[in-house]
C-alpha cells in the first residue's frame, strides 16, 4: 500500500511542502455524493476531458499495471506516460513515472459525504538542478478538486 501524506479535507485549497530533493503538492475537500460516483469518474480514462477542466487528454485503461498517456493544460506539449500503480476499489488509486507519483483516496464520512485528497509528490536526487523550472501546481490542483466536486454533485443530485 502506498505510504500516503497527510493531506486533509482543506476546502479545495493546495497546499506544497518544498524540501531539497523533492516537491509535494496536496489539496483535498468534502464531496456530497457516493463514493462509487466519484471513483467512477476517478477511474474513466475517456471521461476525464469531459468533466476535468485541467485536463487535455486522457488515454488508455485506469486499471492495475497498466500505463495511461495523458496531457494536461500546464504543459500542453508534453505527454505523461503514467503507470497505474496501485488500486484499492473505491478508496485508493496511484499512478506515476520516475519523477514522481500522484495518489487519490476516497474516505466515507457517512451521511453522504466522501473526503476527497489527492497527493503528488515529484522529485529525486536531480531534482535540484530543475526544480526551479517546475510550476507550481497549486493551481491545477485546486480546480481538479474543483471539478470533482462539482461533476461527482451534479450526477449525486441527478440520481435522487
Amino acid at each position: 500500500m502506498a505510504k500516503i501524506q497527510q493531506a486533509t479535507a482543506n476546502n479545495g485549497k493546495a497546499i506544497t511542502q518544498k524540501e531539497t530533493f523533492s516537491r509535494t503538492t496536496s489539496v483535498g475537500n468534502c464531496i456530497f455524493a457516493d463514493k462509487s460516483i466519484i471513483w467512477k469518474l476517478l477511474t474513466d480514462a475517456a471521461g476525464y476531458t469531459r468533466w476535468n477542466s485541467t485536463i487535455i487528454s486522457v488515454n488508455g485503461n485506469i486499471a492495475l499495471g497498466e500505463t495511461i498517456s495523458l496531457k494536461a493544460k500546464m504543459a500542453p506539449k508534453r505527454d505523461f506516460k503514467l503507470k497505474i500503480k496501485e488500486m484499492a476499489e473505491g478508496r485508493l488509486l496511484v499512478w506515476g513515472d520516475g519523477m514522481g507519483k500522484r495518489i487519490f483516496t476516497l474516505d466515507d464520512n457517512g451521511k453522504g459525504m466522501v473526503t476527497f485528497t489527492m497527493n503528488e509528490k515529484i522529485g529525486g536526487p536531480l531534482f535540484p538542478l530543475f526544480a526551479r523550472y517546475i510550476p507550481s501546481f497549486d493551481a491545477a490542483f485546486e480546480q481538479f478538486a474543483a471539478d470533482l466536486k462539482k461533476e461527482a454533485e451534479t450526477i449525486q443530485n441527478l440520481e435522487k
